[in-house]
C-alpha cells in the first residue's frame, strides 16, 4: 500500500518541524517522516545542559512565537542575553555589542537544540498534522507526475513535493543527486558545559585565538555560573585537548579564553564535530526543496546556522500559500524558485562573510594582523556600525517573511 500526501517533508529536525507548523492552516495534506521516534520526554530542570546550543535570534523568536512553541521553550530552559563582547587573542582590537544601542531588550537567546526541538515536536502532536516515525528513507524515484519514496520496512511514500529538511548529510540530496560546493575548514569544533567561577553576566564572548575562535555562550537563568563552549581548534590539536582529563582540559580552556571569567571549575562531557561548509547549487527542482541544513551548513563562527534554517521554512511556507491561494501548482519548479531566489542570496552573503572572518583571523601575516586589529578597534568605536551589525544580528534588516516581522 502507499500513502499519499500533497507534501512530504523529510526530516522532522527543528527547521522541518518548523515548516510543517507554518504550513498546518494551508489545507495542504502534510507528512513529516523522521527516523527519531518523535516522542517528547518531560523536560527535567536538573538535567545537565546538552552540548549542541543554538544562538537564537529576535526573527526566530518571532517565528517561534508564531507557531506557538516558543512559550514550550521558555518553560524549559532559555538564556536571554543582552550584550557580546569579540576580542582578538593575538593583539589589541576588540568590539563590544549591546542590545541597547537599537533600544532592544535582548541580543538573542542561548537555547539547547533539544529544548527547542522538544517544544516543536510538543506542538506537533497538537496538530492534525501526520507524522511518520521511526521511517528510514531507502529510495527515492520519480514516478509519473510524483515522488515515490521507499522506507527500509517496505512502506511506499508518494507525493507531488518533498521537502529535504534532513540535515546535513541529506539522504534526499543525495538519492536525487542535487550538488553542492562544499570544503573542509580542516578545523574540528569542541562543544560542551563548563562552569566558571565568575558569572557569565548573560554577555557572550567570543576570542579569536591562534587556533581558532573560542565563543562562550551563556546558559539558562538559575545557572549564571554555566556557559556552552564552541572551541575551534585544527584536527590534531582537538585530538590533544580531547584526550585530557577533566582537570587539565579545564585548564587549557582558562587560559586559552585568558581567564575572562575566573577559573573553570567543571565540564561536562565533550564532543568533537569536524566543520565542513556546504551549499547546494540549486535549493529546488521540480517538486523538490530543499531547506535548513540540507541546503547549506555554515561555520559555527557566528551560531546562524539554525536562524538561516528558520528563515528557509518560513519564506517556503510563504510562498507555497500564495501560491495555493492563486490555484498554482505548488510543485512547478517556477513556485519553488521564488523560496530560492528570496533565500539564496541572503545565505550565500552571510556565509561569504563568515568565511572572511574566518580566514582573517587565522591569517599570520602582519598587515593582516594590523588589518583586523584595526578593524575591530574601527567597529568598537562607531556607532553606527555596530547599531547595524546588532540589527542584523536580531533580523531587523532584510527580505523578512511575514512570519518574522515586527
Amino acid at each position: 500500500m502507499e500513502t499519499r500526501a500533497d507534501l512530504l517533508i523529510v526530516g522532522a529536525g527543528m527547521v522541518g518541524s518548523a515548516l510543517a507548523l507554518a504550513l498546518q492552516n494551508s489545507g495542504l495534506n502534510i507528512l513529516v517522516v523522521d527516523g527519531s521516534p518523535l516522542s517528547v520526554k518531560p523536560f527535567d530542570h536538573s538535567a545537565p545542559f546538552e552540548p549542541r546550543v543554538s544562538a537564537l535570534s529576535a526573527a526566530s523568536q518571532r517565528i517561534l512565537t508564531r507557531l506557538n512553541v516558543w512559550e514550550g521553550i521558555a518553560s524549559r530552559r532559555v538564556s536571554p542575553y543582552g550584550e557580546m563582547h569579540v576580542w582578538d587573542g593575538s593583539g589589541t582590537g576588540n568590539v563590544h555589542f549591546s542590545a541597547a544601542s537599537v533600544h532592544a531588550d535582548v541580543l538573542g537567546h542561548i537555547v539547547e537544540n533539544q529544548v527547542v526541538q522538544d517544544a516543536l515536536i510538543e506542538r506537533l502532536h497538537d496538530t492534525d498534522i501526520g507524522l511518520l516515525a521511526n521511517a528510514r528513507l531507502e529510495q527515492m524515484r520519480h514516478s509519473a507526475d510524483d515522488w515515490l519514496l521507499t522506507l527500509s520496512d517496505g512502506r511506499k511514500l508518494r507525493a507531488p513535493l518533498v521537502v529535504a529538511a534532513d540535515g546535513a548529510n541529506s539522504t534526499v540530496r543525495r538519492m536525487t543527486g542535487t550538488a553542492t560546493r562544499e570544503w573542509d575548514y580542516m578545523h574540528h569544533a569542541i562543544v560542551t558545559s563548563v562552569q566558571t567561577a565568575e558569572t557569565h553576566h548573560q554577555t557572550a564572548w567570543q576570542r579569536f585565538t591562534d587556533e581558532g575562535p573560542l565563543a562562550f555562550l551563556p546558559l539558562a537563568r538559575g545557572a549564571e555560573h554555566w556557559c556552552s563552549i564552541v572551541w575551534s581548534v585544527t584536527p590534531d590539536e582537538s585530538e590533544r585537548l580531547m584526550k585530557l582529563g577533566e582537570q587539565a582540559f579545564c585548564h587549557e580552556l582558562q587560559n586559552a579564553f585568558e581567564g575572562r571569567l575566573g577559573k573553570v571549575l567543571a565540564v561536562d562531557p565533550r564532543l568533537c564535530v569536524p566543520l565542513r561548509q556546504r551549499h547546494a547549487k540549486r535549493y529546488v527542482a521540480e517538486g523538490l526543496a530543499l531547506i535548513g541544513d540540507a541546503a547549506h551548513t555554515i561555520h559555527p563562527l557566528a551560531g546562524q546556522g539554525v536562524n538561516l534554517g528558520f528563515l528557509d521554512a518560513a519564506v517556503l511556507a510563504e510562498v507555497l500559500q500564495s501560491a495555493a491561494e492563486r490555484g498554482e501548482r505548488l510543485a512547478d519548479v517556477k513556485v519553488l524558485s521564488r523560496y530560492e531566489r528570496r533565500r539564496m542570496p541572503h545565505n550565500l552573503a552571510l556565509m561569504a562573510a563568515m568565511e572572511g572572518f574566518e580566514r582573517l583571523f587565522q591569517a599570520d601575516p602582519l598587515p593582516l594582523r594590523w588589518l583586523r586589529n584595526t578593524g575591530l578597534k574601527m567597529v568598537n568605536r562607531s556607532t553606527e556600525a555596530k547599531a547595524l551589525f546588532v540589527r542584523q544580528a536580531l533580523g531587523l534588516a532584510g527580505d523578512l517573511p511575514e512570519l518574522a516581522r515586527l
